[in-house]
């Protein structure tokens, strides 16, 4: 039997990034960069995913450095929630 309590919903995954679009009604896109070592040269290579995030007050621009949580899927591509916003562009 499992057991739903407060305790499992923190462990969702959050994710801090750089809103790269905000074109779309309720929907920003997040890029979030990461550094990763190369397999067979040992070089650190800048790695980049984005993300489909909900924002539901459209209050994000372009160049926001932003937090997200994963939840329920949204849509096709989104699954991912605005939790706060960090630093806004200048």
């Amino acid at each position: 039997m499992l057991i739903r309590t407060m305790e499992n919903r923190n462990l969702r995954k959050e994710r801090i990034g750089v809103v790269v679009s905000n074109k779309m009604d309720k929907t920003i896109v997040i890029a979030v960069k990461r550094k990763e070592k190369h397999p067979i040269y040992g070089k650190f290579v800048n790695k980049t995913s984005k993300f489909y995030a909900h924002d539901e007050a459209n209050t994000c621009n372009i160049g926001d450095t932003v937090r997200i949580m994963e939840t329920r899927p949204l849509s096709k591509n989104k699954n991912w929630r605005l939790v706060e916003v960090i630093e806004r562009v200048k």
